[in-house]
């Protein structure tokens, strides 16, 4: 999902829905039993907080809800005291491409779910204190400190905690994780198999059995606080679309996004992204807007990644000059952004008919 731009906690107090925000944000840290209120023990230095407040926006562009968070100042924190192992595995996406390559040769349900607060789940083994969070210092009881019990967003090891604690939870329940990728979870039973896949707190819940599903909707409403999101409709701002012959993944309202950000959404569309004519060589003078071009050259390779490999051999041979881009690289790109435009709904497009290896060569 995209964000919008942060808001600061002082400007949002009389407004009724990030109200609705921040207490909903409070009632799942006490309702997770994320922290006791204490004395802070001699020598002990409490760690800061601030709330984060952000409009969360779905694939095309409307506000899809507004999002309050509590995060703790981590950037404090001292290695070998107050944390030790950071590392979280995070899915990727040729993971999330593959498996919904399986959804469409099987026809398969894909059903999404997201982890409420996801990071407050992770048991901690260090001591951590933290101060009260703004708008909630108990009175009379104002140089008392939270003790954090479980893990609570932005400490440094707060996705390792909640990651280990997600994969005891599917282990403990008959799953089994891929060996290529640690946040896929799979699990078979007669001629029944169910994947799951976790980016974060974003989860894609896929079978082919829809009993076998909701047993493990059930099973993760359990022990997690969860949302039921319908079948899957967005997974990182990459739209899956069902059509009459697959599945179609597209990212429009991204391609839009980028258009607008770099100044090129009224630019005039162009129907292949190489310009021929143009002949792109080293530039002996000064760089022309490096940090800006660099800027577009990252935003392309994410659609690449996701949707759209069809623009890859022009932003591979224009990122060669990421060092110092001349007038005429510069064309090239905004060459590839007015294609964009022109193909901003063009997409993948995974089909039910079996699967045929199909094998290219050079003819040298």
């Amino acid at each position: 999902m995209n964000q919008g731009q942060l808001i600061k906690y002082c400007q949002v107090q009389k407004a009724s829905f990030w109200k609705e925000a921040i207490n909903s944000e409070i009632g799942s840290i006490m309702q997770n039993h994320t922290w006791e209120l204490v004395d802070l023990p001699p020598g002990s230095t409490p760690l800061g907080c601030k709330w984060t407040l952000k409009r969360k926006y779905k694939a095309d562009g409307s506000i899809d809800k507004y999002k309050a968070r509590l995060v703790a100042k981590g950037f404090k924190q001292k290695e070998g005291l107050d944390f030790f192992d950071t590392y979280s595995p995070v899915t990727r996406i040729a993971s999330i491409r593959v498996l919904i390559v399986v959804a469409a040769l099987y026809d398969l349900e894909i059903h999404q779910m997201d982890v409420k607060t996801a990071f407050l789940n992770g048991e901690l083994d260090e001591e951590i204190y933290m101060e009260q969070p703004e708008g909630f210092v108990i009175p009379g009881q104002e140089k008392k400190v939270r003790r954090l019990v479980k893990s609570l967003y932005r400490l440094k090891q707060a996705p390792k905690q909640w990651h280990e604690k997600f994969d005891r939870t599917m282990l403990s329940n008959g799953f089994k994780i891929n060996e290529c990728d640690k946040c896929v979870y799979v699990k078979s039973s007669h001629n029944s198999f169910i994947i799951v896949c976790l980016y974060v707190h974003d989860m894609l819940i896929m079978g082919n059995n829809r009993d076998i599903i909701l047993t493990t909707k059930r099973m993760l409403t359990k022990h997690f606080d969860m949302k039921y999101m319908g079948l899957a409709d967005v997974i990182l701002g990459i739209k899956i679309s069902k059509t009459s012959d697959g599945l179609a993944l597209s990212q429009s309202h991204y391609v839009e996004n980028i258009l607008k950000k770099f100044k090129a959404y009224d630019s005039p569309p162009a129907k292949i992204p190489v310009d021929l004519n143009l002949h792109l060589a080293k530039n002996k003078g000064e760089p022309e807007g490096q940090i800006e071009y660099l800027k577009i050259i990252g935003s392309l390779m994410y659609i690449i990644n996701c949707t759209r490999p069809d623009i890859a051999y022009a932003v591979n041979k224009l990122s060669r000059f990421t060092s110092n881009p001349s007038k005429d690289h510069w064309k090239g790109l905004i060459r590839v952004l007015r294609y964009l435009k022109y193909t901003s709904n063009y997409g993948l497009h995974y089909t039910i008919y079996p699967a045929v290896l199909e094998g290219y060569s050079d003819v040298n």
